[in-house]
């Protein structure tokens, strides 16, 4: 469809890319995502998220030895740099947790959970279970970008993208994720932009959602 392309077009692509980083390349550019998406799924400006992962990668702090050796204290200042100030506490907190249930269950390991995983509704209900506050909008996150890489990274379609596709005309209004996500499947299948992936369409819409978010156009 060329609102697809048109879409794409005028998009900065996906959104692990727009930090540098290249999804399939390895685990560790995974787990950078993931601390990704733990910021961009609180109630923050993605512009703040991301300077947030900046400063976390830009001192390495990333892994779960890296960030259970920082401690609490150390989490808080590394937040507060990014400027991550109103969620500050509560986040250290919940790395500190995340990083150890991680070590704990799976060695540290991203990719031992992917595997450890029955199917993509188990990896979505493993990720969550790492720690209280991980909800489905961080899994959305994580995993959407991960479609393609994952074999098991299929989670349905996010209210924002689904959203901006009603808007743009791309899907039926009032489809259930799943369906959404098969129908707006269907429509990539047949007419895929080239040098793009699915993934791409999703962020893009992810982002056309957002604007509309912030327009009043429409809540999500």
């Amino acid at each position: 469809m060329k609102i697809m392309a048109e879409l794409l077009e005028n998009s900065p692509g996906r959104f692990a890319r727009e930090l540098g980083l290249d999804l399939k390349s390895g685990p560790a550019a995974r787990q950078l995502w993931f601390l990704a998406a733990v910021f961009y799924g609180a109630r923050i400006s993605g512009v703040l998220a991301a300077r947030t992962f900046r400063v976390f990668a830009a001192a390495g702090v990333y892994g779960p030895e890296a960030i259970r050796a920082q401690g609490w204290d150390n989490l808080v200042v590394l937040l507060d740099r990014g400027g991550y100030t109103r969620y500050d506490f509560k986040t250290a907190t919940k790395l500190l947790r995340i990083m150890e249930f991680l070590q704990d269950r799976y060695q540290g390991s991203l990719e031992r959970l992917h595997e450890a995983a029955a199917d993509a509704s188990d990896l979505e209900r493993r990720l969550m279970g790492l720690a209280p506050g991980i909800g489905p909008a961080t899994v959305n996150i994580f995993l959407r970008e991960l479609r393609g890489v994952w074999p098991k990274a299929d989670p349905p379609l996010s209210p924002l993208a689904q959203a901006a596709a009603e808007h743009l005309g791309l899907l039926s209004p009032g489809l259930d994720p799943r369906s959404a996500l098969r129908e707006l499947t269907r429509h990539w299948q047949a007419q895929p932009v080239p040098n793009r992936g699915f993934a791409d369409l999703e962020a893009a819409l992810v982002r056309r959602g957002l604007e509309l978010r912030r327009s009043s156009r429409f809540k999500v």
